[in-house]
This record gives structure tokens, sequence and C-alpha cells, in this order.
């Protein structure tokens, strides 16, 4: 019951229920099971234990509440109007799944305040959720537990725990006993294609106890049984899971507990049934006076806990720097660090793999930006993410700046999303570019919610060598390429990468991809400038002698190889500039004819890159041609694949005179 009122829990989490069915009839397309099956549990959290504020939706130690269930969305969504957040108002309510509505069928991060995690893709929601849990721990190892000092929350459904990417989140939980994880399961026993038992069977209270879990179970409709587990989580040294046995589409007479109420509208016979059923006598989209107030009055309940917060942390010597990381604002004069590894990359002119290249900038970055957080998926020394002193994270030292995510790629995107969404930590991580295959879907997600991760993904070619094609990438690029809101580097040298890393961290909209390879490549920066010359995405790194009659395009490793064909061409008197396109998501950021300055107006364009062709034709034209990558590698020394596969200076020079 909710305190000073005379409102019933029933009564409280039936408009839940009502708004649900109600929001997805006037939609015709929506999820009502799961809101309506899960409304007790959220109640008794919502009422009883989530400390938040719809005042300030963003106050740094609020809970962090993430709905893995994504299609049921409009168990948030009411939550939220509910509870009073403002910029949830009941016509928000009233237009779900409407183009141009905060009510997205799936929650969306930045539509709405409240709204913590894009989700809908199932499993997404607890592995991110795990990575909010980490930045918990590690911000309050940091600056102290009177600073911050908060849960994250989770409802998850049994689609949720059959992905995948669900047992290397829990398994990766477990292992860090992240107390402060509390996961909700909806038990109900149906998905969509009708009762979970004809596709599983797992134990799953035993499954998350031998990760290392705290389990427990209750009857999800039992508001005494709910909030009695949810109070026996509070102050564990371990993750809670807590098994709820509900019904889906609770109080539906002739859908509840069936796999139609899943993914479809009840229609206006059985919601008009429903409300008979739970008692609702209130039209649609109405909620009683009484009943809206309890649930605002419960919105109000950490109102004195946020201001005693803000008092102690106006008392705190570091008020200053968290204040600045949670903002995301980078560090003044963080740049000098990378621009005086610049100055020595360009006078000491190093042949260097650009993973090497990219520990090196790794390390005045980490120092001069302590909020990064590095990690890599059981590669470090391969990826070369970790730098000295920055400690690994563990359940012995959340204050670790190095996380050792194991052979988990798929979830350590996904936690990396989750801390970058808690805010506080900038997260780069690393693994080989050809296992962004694993990670895909996270990747996706960084860039959907425009949040800053780093992803730092080495071993970038048939330049590889010996582990062969089934490590060698040749569509990735291409693929990451083809993604919206996700800056792909690839840089040539060290300076470049130097650059890209600057470039990557100030982007604050979006993911980045630094591509890096294994193998030695020249340098080819041996004049500074302060200027950050891959900011424009190309540029022109070796100019032609005289009137240029060809533009080779290249990124990466294929750059030095441009080079090399130009002084060939230049033999045969065919003057060639070399361009160098660490960026095409920059490049294309440029108006037209700054672009078309860059590639070369009147001449040849002559592209190569150790990957497919996909995308080069915009660069290069019908006139033009691309030296790189028809099939999958080999495995051999990397000399002898680029020979084999034809990616040579003789072969970019000879299609150069071929197309003149």
């Amino acid at each position: 019951m909710a305190e000073n009122t005379n409102v019933t829990h029933d009564q409280m989490a039936n408009a839940i229920r009502a708004l649900s069915m109600d929001a997805v009839e006037a939609a015709n397309s929506g999820h009502p099971g799961m809101p309506m099956g899960m409304a007790d549990v959220a109640t008794v959290l919502f009422t009883k234990f989530l400390k938040y504020d719809p005042s300030q939706p963003d106050w740094a130690d609020r809970d962090r509440f993430v709905l893995s269930a994504g299609h049921g969305s409009m168990l948030l969504y009411s939550l939220l109007y509910l509870t009073g957040y403002p910029e949830m108002t009941i016509d928000e309510i009233k237009h779900f799944r409407q183009l141009g509505a905060k009510t997205a069928g799936h929650p969306e991060y930045g539509h709405a305040p409240g709204i913590e995690t894009t989700t809908g893709p199932l499993g997404q929601g607890i592995a991110t959720a795990v990575g909010m849990a980490i930045a918990e721990r590690h911000l309050a190892a940091e600056f102290g537990d009177d600073v911050v000092d908060h849960t994250t929350y989770v409802i998850a459904g049994d689609g949720c725990l059959m992905e995948g990417i669900s047992h290397e989140a829990i398994s990766f939980a477990g292992h860090l006993r992240l107390g402060k994880l509390v996961v909700m399961w909806d038990d109900n026993d149906i998905c969509i294609d009708g009762p979970t038992s004809m596709t599983v069977s797992d134990d799953q209270i035993a499954r998350f106890k031998a990760s290392g879990w705290n389990t427990m179970a209750c009857d999800g409709h039992d508001p005494a049984a709910v909030e009695k587990c949810l109070a026996a989580a509070q102050g564990s040294d371990k993750p809670t899971f807590i098994a709820c046995k509900t019904t889906i589409a609770f109080g539906s007479p002739n859908k509840g507990g069936t796999s139609a109420a899943h993914g479809a509208a009840l229609g206006a016979d059985e919601i008009a049934a429903t409300r008979k059923q739970l008692g609702w006598e209130h039209g649609p989209f109405e909620i009683p006076q009484d009943i809206m107030a309890a649930w605002r009055l419960a919105g109000t309940r950490a109102a004195k806990a946020a201001a005693d917060w803000q008092i102690r942390l106006d008392a705190s010597a570091k008020k200053a720097e968290f204040g600045r990381r949670i903002a995301g604002i980078l560090p003044e004069n963080w740049l000098d660090a990378v621009n005086a590894l610049k100055i020595r990359l360009a006078d000491e002119a190093p042949a260097m793999a650009t993973r090497n290249a990219s520990q090196e900038a790794l390390e005045v970055i980490n120092p001069a930006v302590p909020e990064t957080v590095g990690g890599s998926a059981d590669l470090t020394g391969s990826v070369n993410t970790l730098t000295k002193d920055l400690g690994a994270l563990s359940s012995d030292n959340y204050g670790g700046r190095y996380v050792h995510y194991g052979v988990r790629e798929h979830a350590m995107g996904a936690a990396m999303n989750g801390m970058a969404l808690h805010g506080g930590m900038i997260p780069y991580a690393g693994t080989f570019f050809v296992f962004t295959d694993y990670l895909r879907p996270a990747m996706r997600l960084s860039a959907l919610m425009g949040i800053r991760v780093i992803y730092v993904m080495t071993h970038d070619s048939i330049g590889l060598g010996e582990d062969g094609p089934t490590h060698q990438p040749v569509e990735h690029l291409a693929s990451v390429r083809s993604m919206p809101n996700v800056m792909v580097l690839r840089p040539a040298d060290a300076v470049e990468t130097a650059e890209c890393w600057s470039l990557a961290l100030q982007n604050d909209t979006g993911p980045s991809v630094m591509v890096l390879t294994r193998q030695k490549l020249p340098a080819l920066r041996t004049t500074h400038t302060d200027k950050n010359l891959c900011a424009m995405g190309g540029y022109e790194i070796s100019p032609a002698e005289g009137d240029a009659r060809v533009s080779l395009l290249a990124t990466g490793s294929e750059v030095s190889l441009a080079v090399e064909a130009q002084k060939l061409l230049a033999a045969e008197g065919v003057p060639a500039r070399v361009v160098s396109i660490p960026c095409w998501e920059l490049l294309e950021a440029l108006d037209e004819e700054a672009r078309e300055a860059v590639l070369g107006v009147d001449t040849v364009r002559i592209a190569v890159e150790a990957g497919v062709s996909y995308g080069w034709d915009r660069y290069v034209g019908s006139d033009g041609a691309f030296v790189g990558m028809t099939s999958f590698g080999a495995s051999a020394p990397a000399p002898d694949l680029y020979e084999h596969f034809g990616i040579t200076a003789k072969e970019v020079a000879a299609a150069a005179i071929a197309h003149l």
C-alpha cells in the first residue's frame, strides 16, 4: 500500500496494466502481456526500493532500472508517467509506437528521461546492466560510497536468458561479485511460439547460482513475497537473481497465460473482460485521482535522499572532478600530451604496427584522461590495450582501470555500453577485428544510442598472416562502415594512430572503431604539425611531382604501399599523389567541394585496401579502379599473401596506367 493513502497495491499495479493494454490497443501493435504480468513486481520496486527522483532524472547517484525485456516497453512508459517524469505525458502514452513519440516500440535511450538504455534485442539489457554495475563500483572506489552508492535493477524475460550473451554477462557479473546488481526474471513460461517448454528446460536458479549469484524465487503476484526478496538482495556481496513466477497478461480472462498476449493487442472485447476481472471501472487512459496521487507520492520517495546526496557531494574535495567526469567533459590540456607524442614520433620515425602505436598513444592518454577504462577479450598482449599503472579491475580492486573480460566479446561490448551510459567513464577494449562479428549487436546499440565507446580492433587484414582466413578480416571494414553513426578509424602510421585516438576520445556522439595492424608499417608522417590532419577524414599525405594525373587513395597499411606505387609511376613519367583516408565518415562530413579536392579533381583515382571493394565506387568513380580482396584470405606469411592476392605497388601502378 502506498504511504499516506488508502490506495492499495492492486490498484496501483492495475494502473500499469490498464495503461499498457490501452496503449497497445490504440496502436494496434505491441506487447501487452509482459507489462501486465510484471506490474506487481514493478510496483513493489518503484514504490519501495528504487531510488529515483523524476524532478532530476539525471541525478548521478540514482538507482538504474533496465528493462531488458524491452518488448514490454509499456511497463516502463507507464511507470515513468505514473511517477511523474515531466516528459512522459499521457499524450505520449496515447501515441505509443507512433512517429515522433517518445514512446517507441522498444525503449530508446535519449527519447525521454528515465530510459536508461535502449533495449529490445534480447539479452542486451542484462549485459548492459552489468556494465552499469561495474561503473558504479569503479566510481565508488575512487569517489567514495558517500558520493556513489546505488543499485542497478533489471527486469529480464525468458528470451533474455536464452540469448547467448546472457551467459557471458551473468558469468562475468558473478566473477566480479557485483553485489549492487539485481535481476528479476519474468518467469511466465511463455514465448512467442507457445510455452517455453517447447524450447528450453534449463534450471535458471541453478544456472545463476553456479555463476556465483544469490538466487531466490517468489510468486510475482504476491507483493509481500516480492518485497521480501528485494529486501534480502540489499547489501549483498554477490549479484542477486530473483525468479518471479508470473502469468503473462495477468487479469485477461481468455488470453492470460497464453502466447496470444505476447505480441498483439488484446482486442476490445478482451480488454473489456479484463477491466471487469480486475475491477478497473475506468475508461481508456483514465487514472483515478487517488491512484495517480499515490503514484506521484511514490515518485517523491527519494527527494530527500537526493538532497542529502547533494550536501555530501558539495562537501567532497573531489566534487569538481566528479562533476567533470559525469558531464563527459575531457580534462583541460589533455591534447598537449598527444601533441608531444606526435612531435616525438615525427622525429624518431619508428616503423611499428599500429597496434603498438596505439599502445604508445594510450601510454600518454591514460594518465592525462583518468576516466578511461581499458580492457580486452583475453587478448591483452595482442591488442596492446594495457598501459602501465592502470591496475586490473577485479572484485578485490574495483578502482582498477583495466578490465579482463575473458573470451566474452559480446558481453564486453554491451558492458562498455553500460559504462558509457552510466557516466563518469570512457570505456575502450580490444579484440581481433574479425571478432566484430561476435559483438556487432552491442556495437550497433552504441551507434543507435550515440554514446562514446571505443572499440580497439587489431589484426585488421590478411596482413596478420599465418592465422589464416578464419582470423583475416576481409568484409569487415565494409560491414562496420555501413553501420550509421560509427566512426571507423584506420591509421597508416604511428602519427596517424595518435591523431585517430584523439578523434575517438573527442567523439561523444557515437562509437569509434580503431582498426589496427599486426604487421609493422613504415613511418610516413615525419614532419610535425600541430594540426590533426586525420580530422578531415582524408588528406594528401604525399604530393605529386608536378601536376597530378593520378590520385592513389588508401587507408591503413596500404597507404605505404600506395607511396611505393607513386614512385613506380614517377619512374614511368606519371605524376601521382597519395591520399590517406583514415576515416570515411569524417571525409563524408566535408562539403562536396572540399571532399573532391581531397580525392583529386581531374585525376584518375585508384583505391587500394586489403579488404573488399564495397563502398569504394563512390570515391574512384567509373573511370577509376580498386585493388584489394575479392575472396577470403589464406594461411601464409603476410608478404606472401599480399603478393598472392595482387595487392602490391606494382599492381596499383599498373591499374593507374591502364586507366589513364
